[in-house]
Formats: structure tokens, sequence, C-alpha cells
């Protein structure tokens, strides 16, 4: 399936305005103190919003798509006694970057990178291992998030299935994998991985911004 076309808004950067790809946004933003940036699913979204203010979309929910009152009822609200998860790379591979946070409150709970070389579904796999064993420690009973399937079904199976090429410049990548791995292969959990619905909640509380 082809991947959804975006569009991002760059308000303040190198060279403001409306750009068709991740690569183009950032060269106007990397380096730039204070940038001010979104993506937006359609042309005519982000031309609205690029003749508005940045503070009109700054932290609203992006990504959530019509759904009839019934679906909605169906999936219901998210469950707030839960912890979210995400992660971001620039490039595939590129610098990658995972974070944890509380899920109505976004309040970082922990946070790694940027590594390089890495992919987006590593850190997915990461941040998952990383809060279930934080949540371990910490003896709580919130549930987590995430919005990677990829990276939910690894981490069921005990075993990051990526296809990284190892380097030198990413060995200490692998090691983390390897250490989530034992984890998971060593230590028991309750803590349910549920999937998060962006198309019902907008994009998950963990998110980067960077899509």
């Amino acid at each position: 399936m082809a991947k959804k076309k975006k569009f991002y808004v760059v308000w303040q950067g190198k060279h403001p305005g409306i750009f068709e790809s991740w690569a183009d946004c950032k060269a106007q933003i990397e380096g730039y103190k204070g940038a001010q940036y979104k993506s937006f699913s359609t042309f005519a979204d982000a031309k609205k919003a690029y003749n508005g203010n940045y503070s009109d979309y700054k932290g609203k929910s992006k990504g959530k798509s019509e759904l009839s009152q019934e679906e909605l009822l169906k999936i219901g609200d998210p469950n707030y006694n839960s912890i979210a998860v995400d992660a971001a790379s620039s490039g595939n591979p590129g610098k990658m970057e995972y974070r944890g946070v509380d899920t109505k409150s976004k309040k970082v709970l922990f946070h790694q990178g940027p590594f390089e070389k890495g992919t987006s579904n590593v850190g997915e796999f990461l941040a998952l291992v990383h809060g279930l064993a934080f949540l371990k420690q910490k003896k709580s009973n919130r549930i987590i998030y995430s919005d990677s399937r990829i990276a939910i079904g690894w981490v069921r199976k005990g075993k990051c299935g990526t296809k990284l090429e190892k380097s030198a410049k990413n060995e200490i990548l692998f090691e983390l994998i390897e250490r989530a791995e034992t984890w998971l292969k060593n230590n028991r959990y309750t803590t349910p991985i549920v999937k998060w619905e962006t198309k019902a909640w907008g994009e998950i509380p963990a998110d980067f911004g960077r899509k």
C-alpha cells in the first residue's frame, strides 16, 4: 500500500512555506532556533494553516479521520491510567530517538537518543521494552500504548525483527536491542500492551511531531 502523502508547513524556519517531503521540511528547520512546523494530510489544510497562526495548531491532535458515531462509541476513550511510547527517525536509517510519556499530561517519563543509523521500528521496540521495565520497577498497574503494530508484535515474540544492518555507527543500538531481548527473556510482566487508536484519538501523546 502506498504511503499517504503529507504536506509540511514551516511558519518559522530558514525558508517558511509549504513542503511536500519531510526531507525538504527538515532542511528548513534543522539548526534553526524556535522553528515552527507541522504536517497536514491535505494541501488545502496545509495552505489554511500556513495562512493562519502556528499557535492555533501547536499541540493539536492530527491524524484523525471521520469515523461514524457507532465506531467511535465502540472504540471509546483512551485509558488514561497508562503511558504512551513513540519513536522518530530522521531518515531510514537515520538519527533515531524514543520516549515514553504520561498519556494524560504528556509529561516525559523517559527519553533516549538520538542514536545514529537507527529506524523508527527499532525505536518503537526499545521504547516498549523500556516502558515495560519502567512500569515493573514502579510496580505500576498502568497499561502501555503504542501506535506500532510491528513493534508490538516483536515484543510479544521477544525478538526484534529488524533488517537493519549493524555497523560501527549503530553498534550501541544493537547492544540496546540485545539487552531488551534479554530483558524480555528473563522477566515476566502483566502490563497490557495496547494499540493506540490514531483514527479516533489523533496522534499518540508521545509523538515527536515530525511525521
